[in-house]
C-alpha cells in the first residue's frame, strides 16, 4: 500500500505541473518577460551523471553509478514550458526519460526549472545512475547561456521507487554543456 500512495502523490504531481501553464496568462507581456528575461534556447549537450543512492536488494545490481547524461531541451514557443529528454547511462544500464518542465527565468539568459516525467531503464535489474527499474521521475534544474551557442546545466532527478525489490526512491546529480541550435 505504501508503494502506490508514493506513486499517485508522484503522478499527481508530475499532472498538476504539466497543467499549470494552462491557467497562466499568455498575454504579450507575460511572453516578452519569459523570452527577454530567462532562455528561451533549444539544446543539445552532455556530462557528467551521478546516482548518490542505492537499493538495498541482495538480489539485483543497485549500487549507485557513476556515468554520463545526453540532455536535451525544446522550448514551447510563449509558454514557460519545454519538452526535455535525457539519457543517463554508466552501470549496465541506461535510463531514457521523457520530461516536461516548467521554466522560471531567474537572471539574464538563465532558468531554473521544474517538472517530471518517466524513466525507462534498458536492462530492468541492472543499474544505471537512476536506479534499476523503469519509475516516475521528478527533476528540478537550472540553465544558462553563457556564450553565444553554449549553455551550462545542472540538475537533480528523483526516481520514484526504481529499485527492483527494495521501497529506496533513486537520486542522480547531473551537470553537462551544450550546444544551442536556435
Amino acid at each position: 500500500m505504501k508503494r502506490s500512495i508514493k506513486s499517485i502523490l508522484a503522478l499527481s504531481a508530475v499532472s498538476a505541473l504539466a497543467i499549470i501553464p494552462t491557467f497562466l496568462p499568455v498575454g504579450k507581456a507575460s511572453a516578452q518577460t519569459f523570452t527577454t528575461n530567462g532562455t528561451d534556447a533549444n539544446y543539445l549537450g552532455g556530462g557528467i551523471s551521478v546516482g548518490v543512492t542505492d537499493g538495498d536488494s541482495p538480489i539485483y545490481d543497485d549500487d549507485s553509478k557513476v556515468g554520463g547524461n545526453v540532455q536535451g531541451r525544446f522550448a514551447i514557443p510563449n509558454a514557460p514550458i519545454s519538452a526535455r529528454g535525457a539519457i543517463l547511462f554508466g552501470g549496465d544500464s541506461t535510463a531514457l526519460m521523457p520530461l516536461v518542465t516548467y521554466d522560471v527565468p531567474v537572471a539574464p539568459n538563465t532558468n531554473l526549472y521544474l517538472g517530471g516525467g518517466y524513466s525507462f531503464n534498458t536492462e530492468e535489474g541492472q543499474s544505471s545512475p537512476l536506479g534499476n527499474k523503469d519509475a516516475i521521475v521528478l527533476t528540478a534544474g537550472a540553465e544558462s547561456e553563457v556564450g553565444s551557442n553554449v549553455v551550462v546545466y545542472g540538475d537533480a532527478k528523483w526516481g520514484i521507487d526504481s529499485y527492483r525489490d527494495s521501497d529506496s526512491d533513486a537520486v542522480s546529480i547531473q551537470a553537462g554543456a551544450a550546444y544551442r541550435f536556435n
